[in-house]
């Protein structure tokens, strides 16, 4: 990511105090169930940290990832308000670079971040049966763009993994999908 991209991730979180308490992300609400109350936990491009702090209040220890120095100030101090700072951890990731080396977790979750470059990654990264969480902006219901995926782009990309669910329409994408408890032959 340029610099310029960094100080414009910078800017649009400086001074916006959030409204939004730590909760699931719309798009998975209907599916919280499907997310694990233990384990581990790696929020891709986490933003202010609203989801991470969501899963640490499940009971799962999060790593989150983002850009921004102001976001990452601003989800450490989140997760401290909401007494979950011992299960978060949140570091400054250009994921530009690909996707900082770790250990294998049980949930990935990345909210409104496309970077297809990094499916293969995202999917690998998952224990044997973990979940998989990834909302995109979407061309289906909406006008293409430079950050919208084309149609049936997560299925596609995410095919390995066992389905749990998915969903494009009105310019969002997202899927629920699980790492095979074993090998596939």
């Amino acid at each position: 990511m340029s610099e310029q991209d960094r100080v414009r991730w910078d800017a649009a979180y400086t001074g916006r105090e959030s409204v939004d308490a730590p909760d699931a992300p719309r798009a998975f609400r209907r599916h919280e169930d499907a997310f694990p109350v233990a384990g581990t936990a790696l929020d891709v491009a986490c933003g202010p940290g609203l989801s991470s702090v969501w899963l640490a209040r499940r009971g799962l220890r999060v790593s989150g990832l983002d850009v921004s120095v102001v976001a990452i100030d601003r989800a450490r101090r989140l997760a401290a308000d909401h007494g979950v700072s011992g299960r978060c951890r949140f570091e400054v990731a250009d994921l530009d670079d690909g996707l900082p080396d770790g250990p294998p977790v049980d949930v990935v979750l990345c909210h409104r971040f496309r970077d297809p470059g990094l499916y293969p990654a995202l999917a690998a990264r998952l224990r044997p049966g973990g979940l998989l969480a990834v909302c995109v902006l979407s061309e289906v219901g909406a006008e293409p763009g430079r950050f919208r995926a084309a149609a049936g782009e997560l299925e596609t990309a995410f095919a390995g993994l066992e389905p749990v669910a998915a969903h494009e329409g009105d310019g969002e994408a997202w899927i629920l999908a699980r790492s095979p408890l074993t090998e596939r032959s």
